[in-house]
């Protein structure tokens, strides 16, 4: 039987594997043209970061257009789309429209980070991928003439976030504690600081069930879950690690999360969303993390990575939560919660039991 038509993986209705090793993706992203946004005023172009061609790092830059041309710096963020570290890309429209809507809404200066996708490239090759990006973008902007003209004159390194939706939330994470981790000269160009970490709908699992996750460890989403990490990871890490699960490891070991701030949103019905309270807890309760917030976001109703969706006319859920991470990148001290509003701030304190 031929190799290349031979199943070896099925993981439909999402991919599959065959025999040689080829992947044939049945979920494919919409590709879009970057250029000028008339509508949020932002203008985006694609740049390659390592120069290695179509299996090179790459990633798609965003910059308010009224921006372009002056001397204006604004913040940088360095975001990592999501796909369960196998879908999805920097490229498609739906990760070019959450972009394009937060860097108008932020006032910030963005690159959104084309990274290799599993199996080809099993975990961790995308955490690989995420910390050579920020190193490339941190470097572009501290240079007087950089690689990158886009970020040599715009970028402010002194204003760092990192941000990612569900697996790309994941990778935001261990590249912020990477970079508690590494510190000193090891660690970002120039001694850069990331300011804060925005974890959109973050991509957590464990060994043990969380209550969102409901209480059969035996359901098919819960043996779906299992069953791909295993797949995206090569079968190297199980599903206790602290890669999947971030709570796994000792509380002296996540306090080197290194960022000032932190800013986690979770759905409603999202089977997640336990995992991103429980995070929050474990920042705000350990002790041993010194950074100075960490904060909640909920919208109720709504599934996981909603705000992806394209909306015909007015998405008010979609709005307000790009509203609320915005206000986290504007805000310049812990003023987080006075900014984003009396309504929103319940929600950022929600201390649900769990």
């Amino acid at each position: 039987m031929d190799p290349d038509t031979e199943v070896d993986v099925d993981m439909s209705p999402f991919l599959i594997r065959y025999k040689s090793g080829r992947v044939r993706r049945l979920i494919s992203p919409h590709r879009v043209a970057a250029g000028a946004d008339a509508t949020t005023g932002v203008t985006s172009k694609d740049v390659s970061i390592d120069g290695a061609g179509a299996d090179g790092l790459a990633a798609r830059l965003f910059v308010p257009t009224d921006v372009l041309g002056t001397s204006t710096r604004l913040p940088l963020l360095v975001f990592f789309h999501g796909g369960a570290f196998a879908l999805h890309s920097a490229f498609s429209g739906a990760h070019s429209r959450l972009l394009n809507a937060l860097v108008s809404a932020s006032r910030v200066v963005a690159v959104s980070v084309e990274y290799r996708l599993a199996p080809e490239h099993p975990v961790p090759a995308a955490y690989d991928d995420a910390w050579a990006a920020l190193l490339w973008a941190v470097a572009s902007c501290a240079a007087v003439t950089g690689n990158e003209p886009w970020l040599s004159a715009h970028g402010d390194v002194a204003r760092l976030f990192v941000a990612g939706d569900s697996a790309g939330a994941n990778m935001a994470h261990q590249v912020a504690l990477r970079a508690g981790r590494c510190g000193g000269d090891s660690g970002l160009p120039g001694g850069a600081r990331i300011e804060g970490v925005a974890l959109l709908h973050p991509y957590f699992r464990g060994r043990e069930l969380v209550p969102s996750e409901g209480t059969d460890p035996r359901s098919p989403e819960r043996q779906l879950a299992e069953r791909w990490w295993a797949f995206v990871c090569a079968g190297r890490y199980g599903f206790d690690h602290p890669f999947i699960d971030p709570l796994a490891m000792p509380a002296a070991e996540l306090a080197a999360l290194g960022c000032r701030r932190v800013l986690v949103t979770v759905a409603e019905l999202d089977t997640m969303s336990d995992r991103g309270r429980r995070y929050v807890e474990a920042l705000r309760g350990g002790g041993a993390w010194k950074g100075e917030e960490a904060l909640l976001y909920e919208t109720r109703g709504e599934g996981h990575v909603f705000f992806l969706r394209k909306s015909n006319g007015r998405d008010t859920a979609k709005e307000e939560m790009i509203a609320a991470v915005a206000s986290f990148f504007m805000a310049s001290s812990s003023s987080a919660e006075a900014r984003l509003g009396r309504t929103y701030a319940r929600s950022l304190r929600c201390d649900a039991k769990l």
